[in-house]
């Protein structure tokens, strides 16, 4: 179960603030020690009036669990932050500090 880019555009604007405009989606295949970490579309949007004034966001959503629950996960692009694949691996990093 694949969530829209309007559902995606919501979270990004609820967790980060100002207003968010899909750009596109990018296909992402992200390694981790010869696994795959997690693959999927991430999505780009151009952020106005953002509190922190970031001008992109990357969004996408998983399954929790292998359940019909989604989480949502948004990164702004920020540092070191320059596209989707920079935000999937600093997404991964810290899932990984998270659970230690």
């Amino acid at each position: 179960m694949d969530v829209s880019p309007d559902e995606l555009r919501e979270a990004v604007e609820s967790q980060h603030g100002g207003s968010a405009t899909v750009i596109t989606g990018v296909e992402v295949l992200e390694r981790f020690e010869g696994q795959i970490a997690w693959q999927g579309v991430v999505y780009v949007f151009a952020l106005e009036n953002q509190p922190q004034g970031a001008t992109r966001a990357y969004a996408w959503s998983h399954s929790i669990d292998d359940s019909d629950r989604r989480r949502f996960v948004t990164v702004l692009g920020v540092g070191p932050i320059k596209s989707a694949n920079d935000a999937v691996k600093a997404a991964i990093v810290a899932e990984m500090r998270g659970a230690g």
